[in-house]
C-alpha cells in the first residue's frame, strides 16, 4: 500500500495564509497534493498578461498552465480564487466556497437563443456589499435585483448607502430600503465626512473577505481608501452635468485593509443580469413568498387564477403594486433563463409563440360574434 504524504506548510507559510482567509476547507485539498513544489496563493489581482497572486507577504506576477486554457473540466482563476502555483505557474484552482455569478454583459433583458454565458465577478466571499449613492444612483428596483442575484449565489448581502452628506435627513431613505431589503443590514455613511464608517468596521475583521458591487460612481473606491486610511483606489469627483459619481475603477483587485480583513472593489456594473436560479427571487420577495403558500394552485402564477392570495394581498395592501411587478419581471426573466440552459433553443422558441398564439386565440374567442 502506498501512503501519500501529506503537503506539508510549515507555521511560517500557514500563518500568513490565515490572514488572507485559508481555512480547513481549502487545507483539505492540499492535503491530497504531494508535491512539495507546489504551494498555495490567493488571486488578488488579474492582469493582461497574468495574475497577481499572494502568500499573504508578498505578490507577484504568475501565468496560467495551458491546461486551465483548454479544459472545461479545469476552473479558471477569478479574483478570490485559492491557486495552486508551481514555479510562478498556477497549475490548478481549489474548489470555490462560493461565486458571485451574473450573466455576461449583454445579455440582461435579451431572449436570443443561446444559452448565454457566465461571468463569475469573484470567489470564495463571506459577504457582498451593494453599494449604492444617495444622488441620482439612487434606485429601488435596482437593489431589488442585486438582492435577487447576491442570494441567487448562496451569499449574504448587505446595503451601504453613500454620500449621505448630500441631505440633510437622509433616514428616509434607510426606511425606503428596508420595507424592499427585509432583514438586510443597511448603513447610510458619508466617506467625505466619515460618518456611519465605524459600523463597517466589525465586517472587516481577519480572513474575511468582502466584494463590493455598485453602479460606476456609487462610490465604492472613496470607501476603500477611507476604510483604508490612505488612498488605495483611484477615484473622481462627482459630476455636474449627471450628478453623480464618474467611473474610475477598471479591473477587480482583492486589496488587504489594516482591520485584517479584505475587500474586492469592483468595475461598476451597468447590466444586473442573472446566471442561475439559486431560489433568491423568494428570498428577496418574502412578503409575496409567504402569501404564494396559500394560494389555490401550486403552479400560481399571481396574474389571474382564482384563489391567490398574492393578488388578494394587493388589494388589501399587504403587498404594493410596484414590488409585485418587479417580482414578476425576474420571475418570467429566471424562467426563461431555465429553459434556455435546460432545452434547444428551437424548443424554447415554439413553446413561448406556441404561448403567445393561445393566448391569441383565447382573446378572439372571447370576443362577441356578430351574425
Amino acid at each position: 500500500m502506498i501512503i501519500r504524504k501529506k503537503h506539508a506548510c510549515t507555521n511560517d507559510i500557514l500563518q500568513p495564509l490565515l490572514k488572507m482567509g485559508w481555512d480547513s476547507h481549502f487545507q483539505t485539498h492540499l492535503d491530497n497534493i504531494c508535491n512539495e513544489k507546489i504551494f498555495p496563493a490567493r488571486v488578488v489581482g488579474v492582469r493582461k498578461n497574468g495574475f497577481l497572486i499572494s502568500r499573504g507577504n508578498s505578490e507577484r506576477l504568475a501565468t496560467v498552465a495551458g491546461k486551465l486554457y483548454h479544459q472545461k473540466e479545469h476552473l479558471f482563476p477569478v479574483t478570490g480564487d485559492w491557486v495552486l502555483v508551481n514555479d510562478n505557474v498556477i497549475s490548478a484552482v481549489l474548489p470555490r466556497k462560493n461565486t458571485l455569478s451574473r450573466g455576461a454583459a449583454g445579455t440582461h433583458g435579451k431572449q436570443g437563443p443561446g444559452p448565454g454565458k457566465e461571468q463569475i465577478i469573484a470567489a470564495n466571499l463571506d459577504i457582498v456589499f451593494i453599494v449604492c449613492g444617495l444622488d441620482q444612483d439612487f434606485n429601488i428596483r435596482r437593489l431589488e435585483r442585486y438582492l435577487t442575484l447576491i442570494y441567487n449565489c448562496g451569499l449574504t448581502p448587505s446595503i451601504i448607502l453613500t454620500k449621505a452628506d448630500l441631505h440633510k435627513n437622509p433616514e428616509h431613505y434607510v426606511y425606503e430600503v428596508e420595507t424592499v431589503a427585509v432583514g438586510v443590514p443597511v448603513h447610510c455613511i458619508s466617506a467625505k465626512d466619515s460618518i456611519g464608517l465605524a459600523a463597517l468596521e466589525p465586517y472587516l475583521s481577519q480572513g474575511r473577505t468582502i466584494a463590493m458591487v455598485g453602479s460606476s460612481g456609487s462610490g465604492k473606491s472613496t470607501l476603500v481608501n477611507r476604510l483604508s486610511g490612505k488612498t488605495m483606489q483611484a477615484t473622481n469627483l462627482i459630476s455636474e452635468n449627471v450628478g453623480k459619481g464618474k467611473h474610475t475603477t477598471t479591473s477587480r483587485s482583492l486589496i488587504m485593509m489594516p482591520q485584517g480583513g479584505m475587500v474586492i472593489d469592483n468595475p461598476g456594473i451597468r447590466e444586473i443580469g442573472f446566471w442561475d436560479d439559486g431560489g433568491g427571487l423568494n428570498v428577496a420577495f418574502p412578503e409575496i413568498e409567504n402569501l404564494a403558500k396559500s394560494c389555490r394552485f401550486h403552479d400560481c402564477s399571481h396574474t389571474h387564477e382564482p384563489g391567490c392570495q398574492v393578488l388578494h394581498g394587493l388589494i388589501t395592501g399587504a403587498i404594493r403594486k410596484h414590488r409585485l411587478d418587479s417580482y414578476q419581471k425576474m420571475k418570467r426573466e429566471l424562467a426563461y433563463l431555465s429553459d434556455r440552459q435546460t432545452k434547444s433553443a428551437g424548443r424554447v422558441e415554439k413553446q413561448r409563440w406556441k404561448a403567445v398564439s393561445l393566448k391569441i386565440k383565447a382573446i378572439n374567442n372571447r370576443r362577441p360574434h356578430h351574425a
